[in-house]
């Protein structure tokens, strides 16, 4: 599983985000994020391949046992599931 990475000015959380491409409040979060200028990693689970498909399926699940799209997490510690803009519009005021 290889993330990819979009630079950000606002560095100070860790955030992954698993996404789908055929997700469109995927592509809003990913939007919401860079608009925001927050930095982060991301992996379109379903653009993996093979065991990588499986891995990125069974990272989601830890977080999110619904396994619904977008997922991120912060800071390894905490996770915001969906496409909640307050949240998101949080973490880049922090």
């Amino acid at each position: 599983m290889e993330p990819k990475h979009v630079e950000g000015i606002h560095n100070k959380h860790k955030v992954f985000l698993y996404t789908l491409t055929t997700c469109g409040w995927c592509r809003k979060t990913k939007a919401l994020l860079q608009e925001l200028g927050v930095g982060y990693d991301y992996v379109d689970v379903d653009d993996q391949e093979g065991g990588n498909k499986e891995l990125a399926k069974q990272e989601v699940l830890k977080w999110n046992p619904a396994c619904s799209f977008p997922t991120i997490v912060l800071d390894d510690k905490d996770c915001v599931v969906g496409f909640q803009e307050d949240k998101i519009r949080e973490l880049a005021a922090e």
